[in-house]
């Protein structure tokens, strides 16, 4: 038995390079009667492996793309490009996908022996990564860390530096990590303040698995990335910002998301309401959208607006 599951796993392995196989050829790889490797090729489709046959003198066999995703094989060298690849991925690099890209990461680095480990921190620190939309960088670790915390229902320690004040010890009961705008936040029962907290993680250090499990508790209206906007309104700002474009008010809407509000002033135009602490995106909107505007409040992004202006003539000039 354990030399036919050796050899169901070679067999695997073989057939998801996705090239086609020769019957003879195969057999002979895996040195085997044509017979036992027919028998091998039903029990992977009992398995769910989709594996196309051909008859005939050039028979032979295909992996091919089926409805649902099987377990895969990887060798080293694919292991290490899909952690990098996913590391990159959730650092912000593909819109849309960090969430999805932290959670296949734990999974990945939770599997991979330290030998492998060990090449991907090399490689880590000798590679510089971009971000995309201007966000912080993050440490790909720190957000592996956390989300095998939040996967495993595990307790988890860190340094966290708040806003205003000095950076302290945490203790939480970790619940989802949550993309919002150009950072994460972590989403979490803390547990020296009996409450729930959202922790930005590029002020989140040193994060560290405890081993003490726990009973996942009920987050407020039952969806983390809703309480988190819920709870970043209820945050003052620094700039409140007001403008008037003149432009419909479903493009704008569309473009800024939850990150504000727009309200119809008159026909082909509208009013652009939101709350931030960098004047950097109430300014990229603007330039962005292309459409004539008036500042209505507050006057430093006039400064800014013009500032940022007149460094674009002068680089167009």
């Amino acid at each position: 038995m354990a030399n036919t599951s050796a050899r169901m796993l070679r067999l695997l392995s073989l057939l998801q390079t996705h090239r086609y196989w020769p019957g003879s050829e195969l057999a002979g790889r895996l040195d085997v009667s044509p017979r036992t490797l027919r028998r091998d090729v039903d029990r992977l489709r009992e398995l769910g492996y989709p594996v196309d046959a051909s008859r005939g003198v050039a028979g032979g066999y295909q992996l091919q793309a089926g409805a649902a995703v099987p377990p895969l094989l990887l060798d080293d060298d694919e292991a290490v490009a899909i952690a990098i690849g996913l590391r990159t991925a959730a650092a912000g690099a593909v819109a849309g996908f960090e969430e999805t890209s932290v959670r296949a990461l734990a999974k990945v680095i939770q599997l991979l022996p330290p030998r492998l480990r060990r090449r991907i921190d090399a490689l880590r620190e000798v590679t510089a990564p971009g971000v995309l939309g201007g966000g912080p960088t993050l440490d790909a670790g720190v957000l592996t860390t956390i989300a095998m915390a939040c996967r495993g229902e595990e307790r988890l320690r860190f340094d966290y530096a708040p806003r205003d004040g000095e950076p302290a010890a945490r203790f939480v009961e970790p619940h989802r990590l949550v993309p919002l705008g150009r950072r994460w936040y972590l989403v979490a029962w803390d547990l020296d303040r009996g409450d729930w907290r959202s922790f930005r993680v590029d002020r989140l250090a040193a994060p560290a698995l405890t081993g003490a499990r726990f009973r996942p508790r009920e987050i407020p209206g039952g969806d983390p990335a809703a309480w988190l906007r819920a709870r970043m309104t209820r945050i003052p700002a620094r700039y409140d910002v007001s403008v008037v474009l003149e432009i419909d008010a479903e493009p704008v809407r569309a473009f800024i998301g939850h990150y504000g509000t727009v309200e119809e002033t008159t026909a082909g135009s509208c009013r652009m309401r939101m709350s931030t602490d960098d004047l950097g995106w109430p300014v990229m909107v603007l330039g962005v959208l292309g459409a004539a505007f008036t500042i209505e409040s507050p006057p430093e992004l006039r400064e800014r607006a013009r500032a940022t202006g007149e460094t674009l003539l002068r680089g167009a000039s």
